[in-house]
């Protein structure tokens, strides 16, 4: 009892560790076709995207969609990434950055709202699953926020101290189930959200994963 904990990283993972915005994109505009809407730039996704998922389709339609409606864009969005999620691969530096942050003596892990029986296998596929104590993706229904998922998976992690954990990911919610939990959080321009969402939240924002983890040392010292 007492003892000194030491500094973890929560890494994200879809547009964090895995680089998948082109799927991710075109899975998005095939569930809008469903409903007749014009196709979605890069751009225009990063400066509306939002969670709940729903939230950024009414930033879209005007209004948000309806339960049959969202179900059905759902099920597009996700049949349309898992067929092209296979062309993604990781971000750049990715193994080093693990293999160094390791190195030091920390610990790291992943909290994903990708599902949870998709994302152990696509981890693993990667060779990367024995740098995380521990892996999650999201159980239960798709669209929610990660807040109570960061409880849950800080609360399985033995030894952890929210105090000197550091969440890095690419999108406002990330930070938001950080200072859920009391940890800090550090939010990375290459995936799904803009630079100016993210300095809205009031985080330091990077624009890549190296900078990202030498500032999570400098929070968690």
């Amino acid at each position: 009892m007492g003892k000194k904990t030491g500094a973890h990283i929560v890494w994200d993972w879809n547009g964090t560790l895995f680089h998948d915005l082109d799927a991710i994109i075109g899975a998005t505009n095939a569930a809008f076709a469903e409903l007749g809407l014009t196709p979605i730039t890069l751009e225009k996704y990063r400066e509306l995207y939002c969670v709940p998922v729903p939230k950024f389709y009414e930033r879209l339609l005007g209004r948000l969609p309806s339960h049959a409606e969202w179900e059905v864009m759902d099920e597009i969005f996700h049949r349309y990434y898992t067929e092209h999620r296979v062309r993604c691969g990781l971000a750049d530096g990715v193994t080093e950055l693990l293999t160094g942050w390791r190195s030091a003596g920390h610990s790291q892990s992943i909290l994903s709202m990708y599902g949870h029986e998709d994302l152990l296998p696509l981890v693993k596929g990667f060779g990367i699953e024995a740098y995380f104590i521990r892996v999650d993706g999201r159980t239960g229904p798709s669209g929610g926020t990660k807040a109570e998922h960061m409880v849950r998976h800080l609360g399985a992690l033995a030894g952890v101290d929210p105090a000197r954990t550091v969440v890095i990911g690419d999108a406002a919610d990330d930070a938001l189930a950080a200072a859920h939990v009391g940890a800090r959080a550090v939010l990375y321009t290459g995936g799904s959200h803009s630079r100016v969402s993210l300095e809205a939240v009031g985080v330091p924002v990077v624009d890549t994963l190296a900078e990202a983890v030498a500032e999570a040392e400098r929070l968690a010292a």
